[in-house]
C-alpha cells in the first residue's frame, strides 16, 4: 500500500474514489428516480431515460472504472495506470454527475451538456484501457479483447442516448445495447476470468465460450429489438442453459467457498438462472396477455450485476487497504441483503402482472435498493477514503 498521507489517501488509488462515486450515484439517481416515477418531483429527463441512463454511466460505469483501472494492467502484464490519468476521468464524472443532477432540476440542455461530459470522459477511459491493452506482454489478451468490445458497445450506446434526446427511436437501441452489450457482458468477461481463478479451478474453460455468448447476446439485443417473443423465449432457454452448463463445469464447489468468494460464485449462478427465468416469464406473458414489467431485465441488473459488483467491491476495498479480503458477519448480511432487494423488486413485478393493486410495493423496492447501498457506503467509506481497518 502507498504511503499517503490521509489527507490524499481517497485519490491514491483508482478505485476508491470511482467507488465512492458510484455508490453516491447508486443513492443520488435512484432516489430521485423513485421521487419522479411517484410524481413527487418534476424532473426535465424522462422518468425512464433517467433510470436507465443514469444506473448505466453514473453507477455501473463509475464502479466498473474503479475495479478495471485496478486490475487490467495485471490481465495484460503492464505498468500501472498513471494517477493523473485516472484523476482526469474521475473529475470529469464528478463534473458531469453535478451538472446532471443540476440539469434535472433546470434545463434538459445543462442535462445534455452533462451527458457530453460524461461521454467525452468516457472515451477517455476507453483510450486508458486501449493503451494498457495495447502496450500490455500478455502472451494471452483473449479476456481482454472481451472486456474492450463490450466497452466499446458501452461507448456507441453511449453516443446513442444523446442523439436519443432528439431522435427518440435511438433510445430504445441504445438501452439495449449499454445493457446486454456493455452492462451484462463486460461484467461476464470479468467473472468468467476471476472468478474460476479465485476458485483455483483446474478445469479447462470451452475456448468458444465467449464467442458462443456473444453471438447469443447479439441475437437477444435484435429479438428484443423486434419484439419476436418467441425467438426470444427459446434464445433465453439456450444462452441460460449453455451457461449453467459450463458454470457446473468448472467445478467452483461453491458450498466449500469462503462468504467473500461464495457471494461472487451466487452472483455467476444467477446469470443462467435470469435467462431460465426470463424464458418463463416471457411465455406468462403471451399466454396471460400481461406484462412482468421488466423482471427479466432486473433479474440480470440486480440478482448478477449488483451482487457482482458487490462482492468484488468489496473483495478490492479490503485487498487494496493492505487486509485480508475475508467477509465478516457484516459483510455476510450485506450479501444475502442483496437477494432482498432482488426478491423485492420481483415482487413489484408480480404486482404489476397481476393486478394485485399493491402498488406499495414499488417504494418497498426502491428503499431496499438504498438500504443497500447506504449500508454498504457506510461500512466501506472509511477504507475507501482514508484506509481505516476494520
Amino acid at each position: 500500500m502507498q504511503n499517503d498521507t490521509q489527507e490524499n489517501y481517497f485519490l491514491s488509488q483508482p478505485h476508491q474514489p470511482f467507488f465512492i462515486l458510484g455508490i453516491f450515484n447508486a443513492i443520488v439517481m435512484v432516489l430521485l428516480f423513485s421521487l419522479s416515477y411517484k410524481g413527487v418531483l418534476e424532473l426535465t429527463l424522462n422518468t425512464t431515460i433517467l433510470h436507465v441512463y443514469s444506473l448505466t454511466y453514473l453507477v455501473f460505469t463509475n464502479l466498473f472504472l474503479g475495479f478495471l483501472f485496478t486490475t487490467f494492467p495485471r490481465f495484460n502484464q503492464t505498468e500501472v495506470i498513471a494517477k493523473k490519468a485516472y484523476l482526469s476521468i474521475f473529475f470529469l464524472n464528478t463534473l458531469g454527475t453535478l451538472l446532471f443532477i443540476f440539469g434535472l432540476f433546470t434545463s434538459i440542455s445543462l442535462v445534455v451538456a452533462a451527458m457530453s461530459t460524461l461521454f467525452f470522459s468516457h472515451i477517455l477511459s476507453l483510450v486508458q484501457l486501449q493503451l494498457i491493452y495495447n502496450r500490455g506482454k500478455a502472451t494471452d489478451k483473449t479476456d481482454s479483447r472481451w472486456i474492450l468490445l463490450s466497452n466499446y458497445f458501452g461507448l456507441i450506446a453511449h453516443l446513442s442516448f444523446i442523439a436519443g434526446v432528439w431522435i427518440v427511436p435511438l433510445l430504445n437501441a441504445a438501452t439495449l445495447f449499454s445493457f446486454y452489450g456493455y452492462l451484462i457482458f463486460l461484467s461476464l468477461s470479468v467473472a468468467q476470468r476471476m472468478i474460476p481463478f479465485f476458485s483455483h479451478s483446474l478445469v479447462q474453460k470451452n475456448s468458444n465460450f465467449m464467442s458462443m455468448l456473444f453471438a447469443g447476446f447479439m441475437l437477444k439485443i435484435i429479438f428484443v429489438y423486434l419484439h419476436i417473443v418467441p425467438y426470444e423465449i427459446i434464445l433465453d432457454i439456450a444462452i441460460g442453459s449453455y451457461l449453467l452448463y459450463e458454470i457446473l463445469r468448472w467445478e467452483l464447489k461453491p458450498f466449500e467457498a469462503p462468504s467473500i468468494l461464495w457471494v461472487l460464485h451466487l452472483a455467476l449462478f444467477w446469470l443462467p438462472l435470469a435467462f431460465l427465468l426470463s424464458a418463463l416469464s416471457l411465455t406468462a406473458e403471451l399466454y396471460l396477455e400481461t406484462s412482468f414489467y421488466f423482471l427479466n431485465i432486473h433479474l440480470l441488473a440486480i440478482g448478477f450485476l449488483t451482487t457482482l459488483l458487490i462482492g468484488f467491491g468489496t473483495r478490492v476495498t479490503l485487498g487494496h487497504s493492505g487486509q485480508a479480503p475475508n467477509a465478516d458477519r457484516f459483510a455476510i448480511n450485506i450479501f444475502w441483503f442483496i437477494q432482498a432487494v432482488v426478491f423485492g423488486r420481483v415482487l413489484f413485478s408480480l404486482n404489476v402482472a397481476l393486478g394485485w393493486g399493491l402498488n406499495f410495493l414499488f417504494d418497498i423496492s426502491f428503499t431496499l435498493w438504498l438500504v443497500l447501498f447506504v449500508v454498504w457506503g457506510a461500512r466501506y467509506a472509511k477504507v475507501l477514503l482514508f484506509g481505516t481497518k476494520l
